[in-house]
């Protein structure tokens, strides 16, 4: 079996690449190293084909997914809130690129994608924890709705070309090799500054975070259990937390009492489009057999204690 991963050099690119190859994949990685990062991949390097190209290039697709069964599409910009600066990003690396991809699949009579979505699709929901059948989705920032027009290109294809496709939908996912988010921030600050800490919003922000382990573990077990031709999934963790409480976190692990200085923003929010409060329900998965190691809390804490010896 031969898997094409797009921004395979990514945080969680990389990781799947890794699981991947255990389980006896060839793999072909695609990646315009915006994001992702060499030094990720590295010691893979003799064991995969490498392609470092761009969705935006047909060319470029066409080389890296000659001969492979499936395509695991993670490509994207990373950062949800560049889409209030530059308009263009998420149109671009979220759905021109997903439609290139496809467009390729199609000509190749390549059937099987696995999409990586976000919760972000779900916009400020109604119902906490949000089942994958929540309903209507608006998404509040432009990263989700270029996530969302994705899947629904993804839909589409599958019903009018005969092709199937698993999309997971994701909650923060964070853990070794990450490149920004919250614990990536405020350690940067912190090496800064050590007594005062910038909190985005009003740090009352409440979310679920998932181990980068916990994740690519539930898609390999999803891509063995999905029976649909469409099949979506919620990832994430059983609990949320307070972005002030992963302050917290940070700061005791860098062994800090930091003053915090929030910047309250709109409605406490830290950004125009932050969804404030995210949590996905994920029975859907753990009635079939699947169910995370670790909690929020615990992947925040291991992720803050490798960030800190990476970023010294």
């Amino acid at each position: 079996m031969k898997a094409l991963v797009t921004g395979g050099a990514g945080f969680i690119g990389s990781h799947l690449i890794d699981a991947l190859l255990s389980k006896g994949y060839e793999v072909s990685c695609i990646d315009n190293f915006s994001s992702g990062k060499r030094e990720f991949i590295e010691h893979n390097l003799e064991r995969i084909e490498l392609y470092e190209g761009d969705l935006l290039r047909q060319k470029d697709i066409s080389k890296a997914i000659d001969g492979c069964d499936v395509v695991f599409h993670l490509a994207a910009n990373p950062d949800v809130r560049i889409g209030a600066i530059n308009t263009r990003t998420h149109l671009d690396n979220g759905i021109l690129a997903t439609y290139n991809l496809l467009e390729e699949m199609r000509r190749k009579d390549i059937n099987k994608i696995v999409f990586t979505s976000s919760s972000t699709v779900y916009g400020e929901a109604s119902i906490i924890p949000t089942p994958e059948n929540y309903g209507p989705l608006i998404p509040i920032s432009l990263y989700g709705a270029a996530k969302l027009a994705a899947e629904a290109l993804i839909s589409s294809y599958c019903h009018t070309f005969d092709m199937e496709a698993i999309i997971y939908r994701f909650a923060n996912v964070v853990g070794p090799r990450s490149t920004h988010g919250v614990i990536y921030d405020f350690i940067k600050k912190l090496r800064k500054n050590p007594q005062e800490l910038e909190i985005l919003g009003d740090g009352k922000q409440r979310k679920s975070y998932l181990y980068v382990d916990d994740c690519i573990d539930a898609m390999l077990f999803g891509m063995e259990k999905a029976k649909g031709k469409v099949e979506i999934f919620n990832i994430g963790s059983e609990d949320w937390v307070e972005v002030k409480e992963i302050a917290d976190i940070v700061s005791e692990e860098m062994g800090l009492k930091p003053e915090y200085r929030f910047t309250g923003g709109i409605d406490g929010r830290g950004w125009k489009g932050d969804v404030k409060f995210m949590r996905l329900d994920i029975s859907k998965l753990k009635n079939m057999g699947w169910k995370p190691k670790y909690s929020s809390r615990e992947a925040i804490r291991l992720t803050a204690k490798w960030l800190i010896e990476e970023l010294k």
